[in-house]
């Protein structure tokens, strides 16, 4: 039988961290091959932005992460910075902008991103290859064995890069949390992430007709909460506060929504009725409030016409529901429309400096397959970047 095609790395995935480990890996002289079942590369990178890939976040921290060891993801970010990666989307002449809360995107294309991850693969010498069905994965004496549907493969370090279970469209799989149960290492309950909130069939009833309203909010879970637009829609809320909250939510949870956090809504109302006493409350209720959305939440406080004739006692409740509305969302628009998996890879099996599995040397975990998820706006691409170089180094 002939011996399996050798290479010092193979790394499994060619999305944003296993181009980007590759990349780096190939310029520390190694050989190395990535393998990925889909007909593209970096299709998450593709979509990204809006198209043009929001690729890092000028305020990259540790708070920005969630995991059940939060301190795990410190070491990779502190070896591969925003900074880094903002110096190597310069060298390869990508013009960018900053939009709001240090989000950094592509002036052009996220097609730009995917180009310069390839180029770094090409000057590296690492090959890719599409289209490659992973069989099976073993360990043996020198490193490991992985078999695909074109034939035996053999490598010293192996990586798994092949991310979560978020927009099955474009391929994602669970292969990596397969491939660490395989080999003893424990996988954090994966869940949605960054993902639109449902309502119940009677909620969904009283609000429907608002699809389409934007608000400034805050919304709160637990301890977490963040304070961006909220986005009324056809089955329930998204907008980016309720993306970011989501990935604290567990089901049955209950969260706080802020719908006016810059008024405080009952002292605004006795203050109109003071002035105008003859306007109805929707109207005054709408300086705060989208019109369509003042209607409808008057309607269902059941709290409507003129302010004159209106009780201290409804204001107060009109207000309380407004500033502090609470709801138990029916769920999430689950993995289809997630941005990314929130759980994966057990943080305690991995060592932080290397992302290298603790029992099984020479096995290494990055990117969203790993139980690091950040918050919107960049910081997973960067999560990428970091964990993906520190492999790299290590490989």
């Amino acid at each position: 039988m002939a011996s399996p095609e050798f290479y010092d790395v193979i790394i499994l995935g060619a999305g944003g961290a296993g181009l980007f480990c590759a990349g780096a890996a190939g310029a520390r002289g190694r050989s190395v091959l990535v393998l990925d079942h889909a007909k593209t590369v970096a299709e998450k990178i593709r979509i990204s932005g809006g198209g043009r890939c929001n690729f890092t976040n000028l305020h990259t921290t540790p708070k920005n992460f969630l995991s059940e060891n939060p301190s795990f993801c410190i070491s990779a970010l502190k070896r591969y910075t925003q900074a880094d990666f903002i110096a190597l989307v310069n060298r390869h002449n990508i013009a960018w902008h900053e939009k709001t809360l240090g989000q950094l995107f592509c002036d052009g294309s996220s097609q730009q991103i995917i180009d310069m991850l390839l180029a770094e693969c090409a000057r590296a010498g690492a090959v890719i290859r599409l289209e490659t069905k992973i069989a099976a994965v073993e360990k043996t004496e020198t490193g490991f064995r992985v078999t695909t549907g074109e034939g035996a493969l053999a490598c010293t370090s192996l990586v798994v890069a092949t991310g979560g279970l978020s927009i099955p469209k474009i391929g994602a799989t669970g292969l990596a949390y397969d491939i660490a149960r395989q080999f003893g290492i424990g996988v954090v309950e994966p869940r949605p992430a960054l993902v639109p909130f449902t309502f119940d069939a009677g909620l969904k009833a009283e609000l429907d007709g608002l699809a389409g309203v934007a608000v400034d909010a805050t919304v709160a879970c637990g301890k977490a909460r963040f304070a961006e637009a909220l986005l009324f829609t056809h089955k329930g809320l998204s907008g980016p506060a309720i993306l970011q909250i989501s990935s604290y939510w567990r089901p049955g949870e209950e969260i706080e929504v802020n719908l006016a956090p810059h008024t405080d809504v009952f002292a605004a109302l006795k203050e109109a009725r003071t002035a105008h006493p003859k306007q109805d409350v929707e109207t005054a209720l709408a300086r705060a409030l989208p019109k369509r959305l003042a209607d409808r939440w008057c309607a269902r406080a059941e709290v409507t016409g003129r302010l004159a004739d209106i009780s201290d006692a409804r204001l107060r409740a009109l207000g309380e529901s407004t500033n502090r509305w609470r709801l138990t969302p029916a769920g999430t628009e689950g993995y289809r429309t997630a941005e990314v998996t929130a759980g994966g890879i057990d943080t305690r099996h991995l060592s932080s400096k290397t992302m290298e599995a603790k029992s099984v040397p020479g096995l290494y975990f990055i990117g969203e397959a790993v139980d690091v998820t950040g918050h919107l706006g960049g910081f997973n691409f960067q999560w990428a970047w970091s964990s993906g170089y520190v492999a790299a180094q290590n490989v």
